[in-house]
């Protein structure tokens, strides 16, 4: 990594949390932000709670009789709800079983459309969530090295983030660092290099 690559790196890092906050305030549908698309699905957590009880002790009885249908028909467990609804058959062998399936397709589908908010572009959500990622990623990674390169060399690692982060000039720097100018170009010079070498 180059000289002027680590300085665009750490001069980039306060803008990148800035989209961060920006794009985890955007709305995807049914109130839910993007931010929350990016944590553990609540439904899934409610899941694994549930997942040890008997399904008696907290499905009424028409659910109960729907989960049946679908032990009934479902050869295998997909993981992915469009899969579970993919599925489930049209049609049963019996037909009262048919009334239950439709039932059990139409609250499948209903989870679908709460979870992807049909007002929505699936492509725009799932890109501006690619983007957050990427961005929480990337500042992960220069916090990650900042604390590495600050486990042994405290003084550079400080010197970087004052420069390049906080964006202090040169004067500021020197008077937080209790060095003269100097020794500041001689560390930041070598925080530069060492930050590089952290990240190659």
């Amino acid at each position: 990594m180059t000289e002027q690559q680590v300085i665009d790196q750490l001069t980039g890092y306060r803008q990148k949390q800035a989209r961060i906050q920006a794009l985890g305030t955007y709305t995807v549908g049914s109130g839910i932000q993007i931010s929350r698309l990016n944590d553990e699905d609540q439904l899934q957590q409610l899941h694994r709670r549930l997942r040890g009880l008997p399904s008696y002790m907290y499905l009424g009885k028409r659910d109960l009789q729907l989960e049946a249908t679908a032990h009934a028909y479902l050869t295998f467990y997909p993981a992915g709800v469009r899969s579970q609804r993919n599925a489930i058959p049209d049609i049963g062998a019996y037909q009262e079983d048919d009334e239950l399936l439709q039932e059990l397709r139409a609250k499948i589908a209903k989870v679908i459309d709460a979870r992807t908010g049909c007002k929505y572009d699936l492509d725009e959500v799932l890109e501006r969530l690619s983007e957050l990622q990427d961005l929480q990623a990337e500042v992960q990674r220069v916090d990650d090295l900042l604390s590495l390169l600050e486990e042994y060399k405290p003084d550079y690692a400080k010197l970087l983030r004052l420069k390049y982060i906080q964006d202090m000039d040169v004067p500021e720097t020197c008077k937080r660092l209790a060095v003269v100018e100097k020794t500041y170009y001689r560390w930041r010079k070598r925080a530069i290099d060492e930050f590089s070498k952290l990240s190659s």
